[in-house]
């Protein structure tokens, strides 16, 4: 069984996990009453990098970074993240830290919140503000979701560096094709039930995208009300929801080398955001959404209330593939099978805000 570091962000700090020879590890906090809702593991380098976006009720939010693991951690001495004067506005957190692709060597993106894209070309040491973005025309009518306005999704295809796609909430999801100079909003079959017109150019409230291994277009969507599967990139989306016990969600995973298999975790409803039927389980797709597999071996099976956030569902690199999520119960659960069993590797934590996990 191949050795795996799992990165579980909190409401109060980092927690680090190793698995090695099968048997599992867990430490921390780093980072003690920081909100950590943002975790990136860069394995393009020698040693594994470690992405941590931080959010501390004193000082701020701040991204670190740490090349032995977690053992020790760095933080700039000038803002890694910075507003520029003229936009009128600062940091209030980091959504996401996504590293590009090999395409991009020393590329990390950054989403933020208010509703931002910066871009690292030094490891996440230093970001800049992606301002064709910001200054989208569209922008004036963003409107923040439950959460806030953020960019929370970033996804970079492994052919061509230019390519970025990101999700907004609650803009929907923009696309660019020449490096981030220029943006269209990409929601063509993704419905806005809470607006007047239901299938609006942008003003969607996406929740999270996933890229299928087998195909970088095919991308699968998790939606504020429905599950969605795009096979042009996020040119248009159709509905895949069916067969699930909700389309409701927050989080979406693709297998890291399966073709059309992804993961969801479907929530009651936006108005009560509990596990649907009360149940702890994740669904499978194994062919891009045309049918669903319940999977709850070894998962709780009295009625549960965890509720699981955009980012608290992941995949390793591993083959087969293991597949994690945590909770806003402080629980965290494992798979090493493709998510055919499932065991518990932790309870009593903070809430889990995300999880990032990769072969190291």
């Amino acid at each position: 069984m191949t050795d795996v570091l799992l990165a579980v962000g909190t409401r109060k700090g980092l927690f680090v996990g190793r698995r090695r020879d099968g048997v599992w590890s867990l430490d921390g906090p780093h980072f003690p009453a920081q909100a950590i809702y943002s975790v990136g593991i860069d394995t393009r380098r020698s040693a594994p990098r470690l992405l941590a976006g931080g959010d501390s009720a004193h000082w701020g939010p701040s991204v670190f970074h740490s090349d032995d693991l977690g053992a020790s951690w760095h933080e700039p001495k000038q803002p890694a993240i910075r507003y520029p004067e003229d936009t009128g506005t600062s940091l209030e957190r980091v959504w996401q830290l996504h590293p590009a692709g090999p395409a991009a060597p020393g590329v990390v993106y950054a989403g933020t919140e208010p509703g931002a894209l910066f871009r690292s070309e030094d490891w996440g040491e230093s970001f800049e503000l992606v301002r064709p973005l910001w200054e989208h025309p569209t922008r004036e009518e963003w409107q923040p979701g439950g959460g806030g306005l953020a960019v929370h999704t970033v996804v970079t295809d492994p052919r061509d560096a230019d390519a970025v796609t990101v999700a907004v909430s609650a803009a929907g999801v923009y696309r660019s094709r020449d490096g981030g100079e220029s943006w269209a909003p990409s929601n063509s079959g993704v419905e806005a039930v809470f607006l007047p017109d239901h299938f609006p150019e942008f003003g969607q409230c996406v929740h999270k995208i996933a890229q299928d291994a087998g195909d970088p277009d095919r991308l699968y969507l998790q939606n504020h009300w429905g599950v969605y599967r795009s096979d042009d990139s996020g040119a248009g989306w159709t509905s895949i929801g069916e067969g699930l016990p909700s389309d409701f969600g927050f989080s979406v995973a693709a297998h890291p080398h399966r073709a059309d298999v992804a993961y969801v975790f479907p929530i009651t409803a936006d108005s009560d955001r509990v596990p649907a039927d009360r149940r702890c389980r994740v669904y499978r797709t194994e062919n891009a959404g045309a049918d669903w597999q319940e999977l709850s071996a070894g998962l709780p099976e009295e009625p549960h209330y965890g509720t699981v956030l955009r980012d608290a569902l992941c995949v390793d690199d591993s083959d087969p593939a293991g597949v994690y999520f945590g909770n806003r119960n402080g629980e965290l659960f494992a798979s090493a099978d493709d998510g055919d069993s499932w065991s518990q590797l932790a309870s009593h934590l903070p809430d889990v805000l995300c999880v990032r996990a990769a072969v190291a």
